[in-house]
């Protein structure tokens, strides 16, 4: 199947190792702007590669693939068949050049990720680790002041654009001061907004530039006590006026508990408060169907701003990748 039509606000996972035929039946029917792979849908190279085909063969173009391979905890390809990273904050203290090994690692997750086809990483993060951060997101920070965040955060995008495989920032504007964890409940940071523009707010605005970026499902009540950014008109504004953001804006996962009501609904507020995309992780296929419902093609401005982003998916770099892993090997060797 080919289609000329945009592809609808929407990106969708899926239940298992390869798609189903009722799976397939319905991507190419619903034609969501990408598609997202979690742990339950990887087991080996192979499989993995037949997967991404499987999507781009169901949808009859070449959707972006997108994963969470952060390293670290949140690290969806892990041994044997892929390397695994120690947690980023630990990573940053430990290096002997902490942004020299940020830029290392994002090169060499892109060539695990575009070995298997996934070509957008979610990452890098740009939130600021403080003693308030909830454990969920802490170590998985890239540091506690908005230069070095900013710094590394820069380096892990870069090595994955040198690899071909686009970054998406997150979590804009800013997570740092979350202490719940938004899987499960709504965050709420109460700092007051000339603090969050000096300081969690300021990496998303060094790194603005970026092609993709995913909201943060949390309430700023000194700008908008109503609504976590994701689904804030206030806060989307701020995104893409005062952090200067212009590039394709999608949720975080819009089945988070951090959020209330059915997910259309959430869809819709997502969608009407100015996100571009929403991003639909579980896989169940009562909610991705509803989601059909709810989110319509791209609208010109998403269209254009989706067409500069994918123009960024270009061939990797001919890196030496042995070389830069003995480089990264010995930047993170004790002195």
């Amino acid at each position: 199947m080919s289609t000329s039509a945009p592809p609808r606000a929407v990106i969708y996972g899926c239940a298992g190792l390869r798609l189903t035929r009722a799976e397939q039946r319905f991507v190419a029917r619903a034609q969501p702007w990408g598609a997202i792979l979690f742990a339950r849908n990887i087991d080996t190279p192979a499989q993995l590669r037949a997967l991404t085909g499987d999507w781009r063969d169901a949808v009859g173009r070449n959707l972006p693939m997108l994963i969470d391979q952060e390293g670290g905890r949140v690290q969806r390809l892990r041994a044997p068949h892929w390397r695994d990273w120690m947690p980023a904050l630990d990573q940053g203290m430990r290096a002997r050049d902490p942004v020299r090994a940020m830029y290392l690692r994002g090169r060499l997750i892109a060539a695990e990720l575009r070995a298997v086809g996934i070509d957008v990483n979610c990452a890098p993060l740009a939130d600021i680790a403080c003693e308030r951060t909830h454990p969920i997101l802490r170590n998985r920070c890239y540091g506690s002041d908005a230069a070095s965040v900013a710094a590394r955060a820069r380096a892990m995008a870069d090595g994955l654009r040198a690899g071909g495989v686009l970054p998406v920032l997150k979590h804009i504007p800013g997570q740092g001061r979350a202490d719940l964890d938004s899987h499960v409940d709504l965050p709420q940071v109460d700092a007051a907004a000339d603090l969050l523009a000096q300081s969690d707010f300021a990496p998303f605005r060094a790194l603005a530039d970026l092609p993709l970026a995913m909201s943060a499902h949390v309430v700023y009540a000194q700008i908008d006590p109503d609504a976590p950014a994701t689904l804030s008109a206030r806060m989307i504004a701020l995104i893409r006026q005062d952090l200067g953001f212009d590039g394709l804006l999608m949720s975080d996962d819009i089945s988070m508990q951090a959020l209330r009501g059915p997910v259309a609904a959430r869809a819709r507020a997502a969608l009407g408060a100015g996100c571009d995309l929403v991003l639909h992780c579980n896989g169940e296929m009562g909610e991705m169907a509803a989601l059909a419902d709810a989110c319509p093609p791209l609208p010109p401005n998403a269209q254009a701003r989706s067409a500069r982003a994918l123009a960024q998916r270009v061939r990797p770099d001919d890196a030496d990748l042995d070389a830069l892993r003995g480089e990264y090997d010995h930047l993170m060797a004790h002195a």
